[in-house]
């Protein structure tokens, strides 16, 4: 199977500025997302599924959450003799100063385990792009057409520029070769955007990296795929299914709120591919006395006495008598207090809200209460 024959690569450490309080004691790989997951459980769960068993992982900052997510590797299986998961943070030595320049700078910094790894083909990913596929079919593809870089992608109107981050355009001709890239253009009527995700061999990853690096060039779009595209074999691999880029707070709560719908919970959870993340074993969502909650993801550990609507609830969280909830996003272990009111609101974990309190944002600009707060 060519799928033995490749290791993933994720990279965790640019923390999207876009996301503010999100990723304020955070990486973007932790935040959380649709009830119960993390970013990173989406990406881990596509290595895995695909049957690819040896996964890096590049750390930069805050990523203490992320480690404590992940512990052994053991929800994924990736606890193993052989191969399994290798988190990667970042150390100081002679040519390495721990801070790293750019992706460039990250990936360079644990050529030691690239080195190591036998397979020969590398699925290099970030961690703010979550779908639910298998790499089988562009790994083929990949193999396929002799392509040097093969790079996945889906079709997206030009995002508002409040949005954009690492939005990679791609212009292919009619056999699927990319002539063109263009990254974060300000007018743009390219559909196909990178989705973040690419294959090629380990040992053009370890040239192209170290090329960059000598050249002072550390970000891995621009100065290694953008300056490449006409020099190297590139190939796009079209996704169709479901793809959410949290790349700013309104992305964040559009897309969870898109778990709602019917079509995209059967896509981003797909029981063919599952998603696996940390098991916590709390006890099943209680509903008290009048406490109902409608078209709402409610996570186990749910304490439910007030009126839930069109929210996603995380693990552990109390609703209070008489407390109204409508479309809001709850992090685990929150508390919200009698006859409170909530409306387009985004609660991180472990947010108190007292009695009687009115707290309300736009749908096209949801509120955020940073992790811990005492409102």
């Amino acid at each position: 199977m060519i799928e033995n024959d490749a290791f993933g690569l994720i990279y965790t450490g640019d923390a999207n500025m876009q996301l503010r309080e999100l990723t304020f004691s955070r990486s973007v790989a932790a935040v959380q997302f649709g009830g119960r997951y993390r970013a990173i459980d989406f990406m881990l769960s596509d290595l895995v599924n695909t049957g690819i068993t040896n996964v890096g992982l590049i750390a930069q900052r805050n990523y203490h959450s992320l480690m404590d997510h992940l512990e052994s590797g053991k929800e994924w299986d990736l606890h193993r003799k052989r191969d399994g998961l290798f988190i990667l943070p970042p150390f100081v030595t002679h040519d390495n100063t721990g801070v790293y320049k750019g992706t460039v700078d990250a990936i360079r910094s644990c050529r030691g385990y690239i080195r190591r790894s036998s397979q020969r083909y590398v699925v290099l990913t970030g961690s703010h792009t979550i779908y639910n596929c298998t790499y089988s079919d562009m790994l083929r593809q990949h193999i396929e057409t002799g392509a040097d870089i093969t790079i996945m992608y889906n079709t997206e109107p030009p995002f508002d520029r409040a949005e954009q981050y690492d939005d990679l355009r791609l212009t292919l001709d009619d056999d699927g070769r990319i002539t063109d890239l263009a990254l974060n253009p300000s007018k743009t009527k390219v559909t196909n955007c990178s989705c973040d995700a690419f294959i090629m061999e380990k040992t053009l990853l370890e040239y192209l990296v170290e090329d960059a690096a000598a050249h002072a060039q550390f970000d891995f779009m621009r100065d290694v795929l953008v300056k490449n595209v006409n020099r190297l074999k590139m190939y796009g691999w079209r996704y169709d299914g479901y793809v959410a880029r949290l790349n700013s707070i309104s992305a964040y709560y559009r897309h969870n709120m898109d778990v709602l719908k019917k079509e995209v919970s059967d896509d981003l959870f797909n029981r063919e591919h599952p998603i696996y993340t940390k098991v916590k074993d709390e006890v099943p969502a209680k509903y008290v006395g009048s406490g109902t909650a409608k078209n709402s993801v409610v996570a186990d550990g749910c304490v439910i006495e007030g009126l839930v609507e069109r929210s996603v609830l995380f693990r552990g969280v109390h609703i209070a008598p008489g407390a109204v909830v409508r479309n809001c996003i709850i992090m685990q272990a929150s508390e919200i207090g009698d006859d409170s009111s909530l409306e387009y609101m985004i609660l991180d974990k472990g947010v108190t809200v007292k009695s009687g309190r009115r707290l309300a944002g736009h749908s096209s600009y949801p509120v955020i209460l940073r992790k811990g707060t005492v409102v």
